[in-house]
């Protein structure tokens, strides 16, 4: 993962995202575990079907630390996870694939808690 985040520091709009004191504050208080559980939540049902309607719109932009930790790690869509990270379109995303997603949203929120 250590690659992944070099490229990503190369990229002016991926390193404009942080975690403010209110998102780091509501990781503190719902803790970690439950963050990661809403991960697994959020990838298995808006990145990982095969068909996704609105592809490059279904992640906002604020409201919650995984939506920003994606847009960070260019997890946030499909067409952006192939850009970066390799993976293909138009196939359900394997689980190695999903928890591969899922470890790097929750390794970039646990290193940019305030």
């Amino acid at each position: 993962m250590n690659e992944v985040f070099e490229k990503l520091l190369k990229s002016k709009f991926r390193t404009k995202f942080f975690l403010d004191d209110k998102m780091s504050q509501y990781v503190l208080e719902k803790g970690i575990k439950k963050i990661e559980n809403d991960a697994k939540d959020l990838v298995s049902k808006r990145i990982a079907p095969k068909y996704i309607p609105n592809d490059g719109r279904q992640t906002p932009f604020k409201h919650h630390p995984v939506f920003i930790a994606q847009h960070a790690t260019a997890t946030c869509c499909r067409k952006c996870i192939n850009k970066w990270h390799k993976f293909g379109l138009n196939y359900e995303l394997t689980a190695i694939e999903q928890d591969y997603i899922v470890q790097l949203i929750m390794s970039w929120i646990k290193n940019n808690l305030n």
